[in-house]
């Protein structure tokens, strides 16, 4: 069966299309700047040349329109008809408490996935409208979603209830979700099928680490606990997001720079974390590693705080689960970032790890990155979301 996954932003949306046997990506690509002008869509089918056309988009269905038209092209495509697409399976951010796995989507999946837009207003509106866009153009086609939030739902009451009064939790299920569910869930699994031991056995903890990052302790196969909170802010330094503060900071900055809770909101969210802390320099680690290792003293603070924030959840997580096995780095920055995972070890000596410097350096691989007398070992899993998503929907519609 060929599964076409889409992840829709508010102006943008990723696909890929992938062959459910061989489990090989067919084709992806994006359309950027959707309902803006300079709209485009790059395609890539496997063994081809990669296309990028400008052309309008005014919605998410015009985008849709044109992956299918990719797809299907007679020189370029990779399908013959639509018929050949035998499942659409869509990222879904946001499942609140009402979603603990993915789903074939129906209108009351839809209807609670639209309850829970307040919790993520940036995203699950976006995502409801790839839904819409690919349901108007291939309503014979099962769709599945698959949620970032459901990973987590595992988790114990002591780990997502916050110290609020309770009828808040009551009234508007204010907890922490936790969010990456789906990389968390692919890189765990991952881990433990390139060590050859069982998923259920192992205490793992996973450090997804990207524009937004996230760390999870998943114990016997199961989450116990994330980083993330209510919303995708909470958690660890990120590219332009704050993380963890002290909430009297927002009234502290709102009254010394009148401003409102709504400004204050947007600096936490599109003006800190890396970029911030660098004062402006860059929220690319690219370009901080690159700092760092030409001694700017703004790239050195922002790269020494950002692993020391990992750091402290990492030790966090082994409390919590009274010890961990194995200690994984993922998504662009934890794949691809040595620095970040050598400064970050070099506060867990107490777990027995020791890194491979050169195994540390190499990248696009699955890698045992600590040496073989580690009594932790330390991993590289490059996550794979698209093809998580993919396996939940062949698993769903068969």
């Amino acid at each position: 069966m060929n599964v076409l996954v889409i992840n829709c932003g508010s102006s943008s949306l990723k696909f890929q299309l992938i062959n459910s046997e061989s489990e090989q990506c067919i084709a992806k690509g994006l359309c950027e700047r959707i309902g803006i002008d300079g709209s485009m869509i790059t395609y890539s089918p496997a063994g081809g040349e990669k296309e990028v056309t400008v052309t309008p988009m005014a919605d998410h269905t015009d985008a849709i329109r044109l992956v299918l038209e990719a797809l299907t092209n007679e020189k370029t495509g990779v399908v013959k008809s639509l018929d050949e697409i035998g499942a659409v399976g869509h990222r879904v951010v946001h499942g609140g408490e009402k979603f603990s796995g993915s789903v074939v989507i129906t209108d009351e999946v839809m209807a609670a996935v639209e309850e829970c837009n307040d919790l993520a207003p940036l995203h699950n509106p976006a995502n409801l409208i790839g839904i819409n866009a690919c349901k108007k153009l291939m309503p014979d086609t099962p769709m599945v979603g698959v949620f970032d939030t459901a990973f987590h739902q595992t988790m114990p009451e002591e780990a997502y209830m916050y110290g609020l009064p309770y009828e808040y939790y009551q009234k508007y299920k204010i907890r922490r979700y936790g969010f990456h569910g789906t990389s968390h869930s692919y890189v765990s699994k991952r881990a433990a099928e390139v060590l050859g031991v069982p998923y259920e056995s192992l205490k793992t903890i996973v450090c997804h680490l990207g524009n937004g990052a996230s760390v999870s302790a998943v114990k016997n196969g199961k989450c116990v606990d994330t980083s993330m909170g209510l919303t995708p802010l909470e958690g660890l330094i990120m590219g332009t997001r704050s993380g963890d503060i002290d909430p009297a900071i927002i009234e502290f900055i709102a009254h010394k720079e009148n401003k409102s809770i709504d400004d204050v909101m947007s600096i936490l969210n599109k003006k800190s974390g890396v970029l911030g802390l660098s004062d402006n320099l860059s929220s690319d680690f690219r370009d901080l590693e690159a700092g760092y290792n030409n001694g700017d003293e703004n790239a050195i603070r922002t790269m020494k705080t950002y692993c020391y924030h990992v750091a402290k959840y990492i030790g966090a997580y082994t409390a919590a689960m009274n010890g961990v096995d194995v200690i994984c780095f993922t998504a662009g920055i934890g794949e691809n970032a040595p620095l970040v995972r050598r400064l970050t070890c070099g506060y867990l000596g107490y777990l027995g790890i020791t890194l491979d410097e050169e195994a540390n350096g190499k990248r696009g691989e699955d890698l045992v990155i600590s040496t073989p007398d580690s009594a932790t070992k330390v991993m590289v899993i490059p996550t794979n979301e698209e093809l998580a998503i993919a396996r939940e929907t062949v698993r769903l519609v068969g």
